[in-house]
């Protein structure tokens, strides 16, 4: 039988058993053997569907986008592997193969070694000769920096000038959160606005297409510091079950050029192979300030690249759902407010009166307390933060901690103790809102700061 009639015979036989593992799997081997890269990718894809921790068929899935091409798919993929106890010897024979076609040779090198030992037979001389690597040499890993220089002069230099950087192919740890809407006090039409942009077109995704909604976008959560931006995060990851990954400014800007943008990218594949996923940018104004302030072209660069990803140009952004959080959103960039890209703009206001009683309950609940009236509290925390709030348990906790140490018998807390320990803490939301008023007032030709001037009473 010829390998064509065998994979016409694996198809009628999937037909007939369609959740069958191993007989999908040995379909996508002969597929890769007959170079039908595509069609073996699909195949991969179906099984992962059916046995999502299957280390061989992630394999075959990372295998199948680097003979493809597609290296960053492949990279997302291997990286996760490679982070394993039990990482097969090939994973780190493909992730050698990646690094060393973005540049990074000695961490490329490392890879090899890993997989020569723990299965000698994956030995490539050709592959160790492009790494400087001679393979009937003594070569170990502290050698390989001397023969670098070497594969640079091959490849024109083009190694960041001999310099290799650690951050050429950037790992972000998936997260998945256990918090949810029911974790958040108050902010009930912020959520309601949060679950029409992104919770159901997943969970109503038929009455979506039929409207032709697609599953993604951007959201955009501005407000005074500590008022729940990044817990509200959170929470609309754990209430879509999704995938979650946290950006910060360290994992994307870098003193390499071009690398910056590398990771970026990265984070962003990263979402698009664990669709349905929650990319969360804390400060994003960091990475998507104006770019008429900027002096430099490389940080212009970087929001570039941005845009671009947001926009989804060369990858699809469907079921890629991207939040982001900042304390001045007059600093961002005008371009990134632009339909299809953060085009729902949310204030974050501090939390009202229902909110902080709703707030200073859940602060309490794991808490040993003694009949606390939280409203009487709440009206005497205006203009509180969650922040704010946290701070003024932590202090009464404290106070009753001292008291339990001196008289040897702890006791619960009481209205009395968050009484004081709110007076003693001050509401951190006032200098930003003097500063929010001047852009509301002087800078608001689209209508951006309305919803400030509604929470200060000034529309």
């Amino acid at each position: 039988m010829t390998s064509q009639n065998t994979v016409n015979a694996l198809r009628e036989a999937l037909k007939i058993s369609p959740d069958n593992v191993p007989l999908r799997e040995h379909l996508a081997q002969i597929l890769m053997s007959l170079g039908q890269l595509e069609d073996a990718e699909q195949e991969y894809r179906h099984a992962l569907l059916l046995e999502p921790q299957e280390i061989k068929l992630k394999l075959g899935l990372a295998k199948a986008f680097f003979e493809q091409g597609k290296h960053s798919q492949s990279s997302v993929i291997i990286e996760e592997l490679v982070k394993g106890s039990d990482t097969p010897a090939y994973a780190y024979l493909l992730y050698a193969r990646l690094l060393l076609n973005s540049g990074a040779v000695q961490q490329a090198a490392n890879q090899y070694f890993c997989a020569i030992e723990i299965d000698r037979s994956l030995a490539d001389k050709n592959f160790a000769e492009l790494l400087g690597i001679e393979e009937d040499s003594n070569t170990t890993e502290e050698s390989i920096p001397q023969k670098i220089r070497a594969y640079a002069n091959k490849n024109n230099g083009n190694i960041n000038n001999g310099n290799i950087n650690d951050s050429n192919i950037v790992s972000n740890r998936l997260e998945s959160s256990s918090t949810s809407f029911s974790d958040v006090g108050g902010m009930d039409r912020v959520k309601e606005e949060i679950r029409l942009k992104i919770i159901y077109p997943l969970t109503q995704s038929e009455l979506y297409k039929a409207y032709g909604k697609t599953i993604g976008g951007g959201i955009l959560l501005y407000g005074p510091p500590g008022c729940g931006k990044t817990y509200l995060a959170r929470a609309t990851a754990g209430e879509i079950n999704s995938s979650f990954i946290a950006v910060g400014i360290n994992d994307v800007l870098d003193m390499w050029l071009g690398n910056s943008e590398r990771n970026l990218h990265s984070i962003f594949e990263q979402a698009r192979y664990n669709q349905p996923c929650v990319i969360f940018f804390d400060e994003v104004d960091a990475l998507a300030a104006n770019r008429t302030d900027l002096r430099q072209s490389s940080s212009r660069m970087v929001i570039n690249q941005f845009l671009a990803e947001l926009d989804g140009a060369k990858s699809s952004n469907q079921g890629v759902l991207t939040l982001a959080a900042t304390n001045a959103p007059w600093s961002l960039d005008g371009a990134f407010r632009r339909p299809g890209r953060f085009d729902r703009i949310i204030f974050i206001p501090p939390p009202d009166l229902e909110a902080r009683t709703a707030i200073l309950k859940l602060l309490c609940r794991d808490k040993p307390v003694d009949s606390i009236d939280y409203e009487c509290i709440s009206k005497k925390t205006e203009n509180y933060s969650g922040a704010d709030l946290k701070a003024v348990i932590d202090l009464a906790v404290e106070r009753k901690l001292q008291e339990a140490i001196r008289i040897g018998v702890p006791k619960p807390l009481i209205t009395k103790d968050l009484i004081v320990a709110a007076k003693a803490v001050k509401p951190s939301t006032k200098e930003w809102f003097q500063t929010a008023r001047n852009y509301a007032l002087y800078a608001n030709e689209t209508g951006l700061y309305d919803d400030v001037l509604k929470y200060l009473k000034m529309k």
